[in-house]
């Protein structure tokens, strides 16, 4: 496999700014034999002429001039990841790769990522939706800066992550209108025997449901059980059932969907935990992440 050398190009790049062998040497400080062999191995590498000369100028053929337009990218991108790491601001987006485990509902992990649209730095997500093991192990391999998750990443993974613990909230139970008019009365004694949406088995909600369930002797009739929250509102708009919604995120869902609320605990609590391959949170991004999930499930 070629690699380009960075030095060569460096060469050429400054000639082409500087119009010259001459003032491109005094810019930098080395002869002008010895810039002329670097563009000649850069040639050689490329397979293209760079230069034409004309008397005592050189101009830049048209492969010159594609390459030129390369270098400035190049360059002005060297340069951006300098100021970066010395923490100047720059106008380049900042990038942060999050992954969402798909068993947070959607209009969750939206309110704990929206303030880093918010920072002054322009910001550029991507959302990586999955497995929990599978986010886990991209964040190990720094592929991620963060995870949402709803428990914490399991110490029997051979990965060297930290859990934070952003806070939990209390649910709601929700149905469409006409299911939730009749679950109200008498609530919660009327979730017995009602037909029932739930989250996947493994899932922290539903362990917490079933404990919640359980503790007051309720045994819903379940109709369905979900991995995508999505689906479940989905199911739960056609009248299927009732489901279990973090407080959260309640006046969304009802707005979104024209579910009713049937009624609501603090007992039943839905975990959230952001998982990083750093102890020490530094990425402005995930701060904001974090500091914000914490402000929102205190309030």
């Amino acid at each position: 496999m070629e690699f380009l050398n960075y030095h060569h190009l460096r060469y050429f790049w400054v000639v082409a700014k500087e119009g010259g062998l001459r003032k491109a040497a005094d810019k930098l400080h080395v002869s002008q034999p010895t810039i002329s062999a670097q563009l000649a191995a850069l040639e050689s590498v490329l397979g293209e002429k760079l230069f034409r000369r004309g008397g005592r100028a050189l101009t830049l053929t048209e492969a010159g001039h594609r390459v030129l337009g390369y270098a400035e990218e190049i360059f002005s991108l060297g340069q951006e990841l300098l100021d970066a790491a010395r923490q100047v601001p720059t106008a380049r987006p900042l990038r942060v790769h999050i992954g969402i485990a798909d068993s947070l509902p959607k209009l969750v992990s939206y309110q704990i990522i929206k303030p880093i649209f918010n920072l002054a730095q322009p910001i550029q997500a991507v959302c990586r939706e999955g497995k929990v093991a599978d986010l886990l192990g991209q964040l190990a391999g720094y592929r991620l800066d963060i995870v949402l998750a709803d428990e914490p990443a399991p110490s029997s993974m051979p990965l060297k992550v930290f859990n934070h613990f952003l806070g939990d909230c209390g649910v709601t139970f929700c149905a469409e209108r006409t299911l939730a008019a009749t679950l109200k009365r008498k609530f919660p004694r009327s979730l017995n025997d009602a037909p029932v949406l739930l989250p996947a088995g493994n899932i922290a909600l539903r362990r917490s449901l079933e404990k919640w369930f359980q503790a007051r002797q309720l045994r819903p009739r379940l109709v369905a059980e979900f991995d995508d929250p999505a689906l479940m509102k989905v199911a739960a708009a056609d009248g299927l059932g009732f489901f279990a919604l973090p407080t959260l995120v309640v006046a969304e869902a009802v707005g979104s969907y024209d579910f009713q609320a049937i009624g609501r605990t603090e007992d039943c609590r839905q975990p959230f935990y952001a998982i990083t391959a750093e102890r020490k949170l530094t990425h402005p991004a995930v701060v904001a992440v974090t500091a914000n999930a914490q402000a929102a499930l205190a309030g």
